[in-house]
Parts: structure tokens; sequence; C-alpha cells
């Protein structure tokens, strides 16, 4: 996977993050959590750019509301799945 490509949708996510979220360090652990978890997307597949922004975003969301990383993990890889699913079943028709 493009590292450009991986910094980009971590970066755009962060970003977005911190407008709706005041106070919060840009050096916070979630920036962290999130890097690794789109790192670890991109050594499972082949992702382009606008899936890894949102799978970034969505795996945001869901550390937020459940406050463990795995299951966010969990929680974004299966939106992701049935975005690709839904996406997949428009084009064959």
């Amino acid at each position: 996977m493009n590292a450009q490509a991986r910094e980009g949708a971590c970066a755009f996510a962060w970003r977005n993050y911190l407008l709706r979220h005041s106070g919060i360090s840009e050096n916070d652990s979630r920036r962290s959590a999130l890097y690794r978890y789109v790192t670890n997307l991109c050594d499972t597949g082949d992702y382009d750019f606008d899936l890894l922004q949102m799978a970034a975003v969505v795996y945001l969301k869901e550390l937020d509301e459940l406050h463990d990383d795995r299951l966010a993990s969990l929680a974004a890889d299966r939106a992701l799945a049935e975005y690709l699913e839904s996406r997949s079943a428009q084009s064959d028709t």
C-alpha cells in the first residue's frame, strides 16, 4: 500500500476529529491508535485512498463510543466490509 495514501487518510481523519472535539491534544493516544489501525488495514489488503479515509473516520467514531481499540477496529472493519459488499452489489446490476 502506498505510504502516502496511508498518511493522507490518517491526516484527513485526525484533522476532522480535532475539528469536532475541541480540547483534544494533537498528540493524543487516539492518533497513534488510528495510525496503527490504518497501517494494519493496509497490510491486509489493497485499499484505495477513499476507502482508507472512510475506515479511519469510522474507526475514530467507534473508538469514542466503545472506548476499546479492538472493538473499534472490528466495528470499522465491519462497516468497511458492508460498504464494499454494497458497492459490489451495485456494480453487478
